[in-house]
């Protein structure tokens, strides 16, 4: 059972790794060529559209984060592990303290500020989400061999 939730766990972060990546890199920067007259549009069907993209995700990884921990063994409560629960904390909180209201605020209308001020922040979720991959990544290795032997 412990193999499938680190797979689950491994998967749904990885996912949520790419597809920050992508939101990041593409489609943040890209909303500020929208135009005004059609940005309170653009903007409420983005977070429609990318609500049960993202949402299932994010609650999966927790779920699986705290299934682990609980139930894992010793190998999800080294230091590496919790770390990895640290920045997903983060990435949580910068969610709905930073990202969120910024949405809110751009679903009111086109806001230089405001759109600068998502990109900015959303740094703090993209390159969090990389660390925990990057952890993961390592412990699942780690969880492999340890295993294996």
């Amino acid at each position: 059972m412990t193999k499938l939730l680190l797979l689950i766990h491994f998967a749904s972060t990885w996912y949520l790794v790419g597809l920050c990546w992508l939101v990041q890199r593409v489609q943040y920067p890209l909303m500020s060529r929208v135009g005004a007259e059609n940005y309170r549009a653009y903007e409420q069907g983005h977070v429609t559209q990318i609500g049960p993209v993202v949402a299932p995700m994010m609650i999966l990884e927790v779920a699986t984060a705290l299934a682990l921990l609980l139930s894992g063994g010793e190998v999800f409560r080294r230091p590496a592990f919790l770390a990895s629960l640290g920045l997903l904390a983060g990435i949580w909180l910068s969610t709905f303290l930073l990202q969120v209201p910024l949405h809110n605020a751009l679903g009111q209308g086109y806001d230089a500020s405001a759109h600068t001020a998502l990109v900015k922040t959303n740094w703090i979720r993209t390159l969090a989400w990389t660390a925990r991959g990057a952890i993961l990544t390592w412990l699942m290795h780690s969880f492999t061999f340890e295993s294996a032997s």
